[in-house]
């Protein structure tokens, strides 16, 4: 479902009929030019998508005699349809405003070319219905990465985050972050609007990062480009010293790179997030230091055995 007052408000439309639904029953990201419905063709009519009139569809209505445009439009409101936007300023037929208000459609006004409003539409819509989920975690803006912080309740992911902040990074979320799939491969976090730039340190309260370091110290979203789990260090576990094999995790049905890291008294956790992040980039722009430093270890073994 759609909010209707929150889809003009965001898109910046103006109203030219108003309706009394608030809610839309919009389950898909897309959007409808109703050129083939116009001309009497409604087979596989996407009714439940807003319907946008661009040059095209208002220059064949006003080619049209007033008994075939009231024909046309009669067919056309006869279906339960969210919404019509007239795009580049036009102005509607009278017959086309008068028959919005009768089936309680709301008839809306963009300045927008088409293809523009359609492509910032479509984005909006997507956010709107993109799949959601809560995880409990903290999420930070280190170099431009989106970094998830994660572990067990008390293990030092807010002290960490904290001093990333101080370090110039950006805080996104504490504690419960929202995250929503816009994409098969690409995850947004948020924090609840109610606890935005807020931040929990055992043993002082609550604080407000934008407060306390500035509007330059938070972000509203940020993408979730690699998870750092925090874990207590347990002596005999095997943690992994060369970074040759990469670990991933799942969010989602969306497979996010991961780091383990064990975290005892005298660790810097915040600078070796921040050295793990700079990794990651190098990694995706093809470099990796454990391969290259395996590539050369093997040439020398070739060499000695010549």
């Amino acid at each position: 479902m759609i909010n209707a007052k929150r889809f003009i408000q965001e898109l910046h439309l103006q109203v030219l009929s108003p309706s009394t639904r608030e809610e839309w029953d919009v389950h898909a990201a897309e959007l409808n030019r109703p050129g083939l419905q116009f001309v009497g063709f409604y087979q596989h009519f996407p009714q439940n998508w807003p319907q946008v009139v661009g040059l095209t569809e208002m220059s064949y209505l006003e080619s049209l005699t007033d008994a075939q445009r009231r024909e046309c439009l009669e067919a056309f409101f006869s279906y339960n349809i969210p919404c019509v936007i007239i795009c580049r300023g036009m102005h509607p037929p009278d017959d086309m405003m008068e028959l919005a208000a009768k089936h309680n459609i709301a008839l809306l006004r963009t300045e927008m070319v088409t293809t523009r409003f359609v492509a910032l539409a479509m984005n909006y819509l997507n956010g709107c219905l993109a799949p959601r989920t809560t995880l409990h975690g903290v999420l930070v803006d280190v170099y431009g990465m989106g970094v998830l912080i994660t572990g067990e309740s008390g293990v030092g992911k807010s002290e960490a985050a904290l001093e990333l902040v101080r370090r110039g990074h950006q805080l996104v979320a504490d504690d419960v972050v929202d995250v929503c799939r816009i994409t098969e491969n690409r995850l947004i976090g948020e924090s609840p609007e109610t606890v935005r730039h807020f931040m929990e340190i055992r043993g002082i309260g609550i604080i407000d990062i934008k407060a306390m370091y500035g509007i330059s110290a938070v972000l509203t979203t940020k993408t979730i480009d690699l998870v750092i789990h925090l874990e207590a260090w347990k002596e005999k576990k095997a943690y992994d010293r060369l970074g040759l094999s990469e670990d991933f995790t799942t969010i989602m049905d969306v497979r996010v790179p991961q780091v383990v890291l064990p975290v005892r008294p005298g660790r810097n956790v915040a600078v070796v997030i921040e050295v793990a992040a700079r990794n990651h980039s190098l990694k995706q722009m093809g470099y990796s230091a454990a391969k290259e430093l395996d590539r050369r270890l093997n040439e020398m073994m070739m060499n000695a055995g010549k």
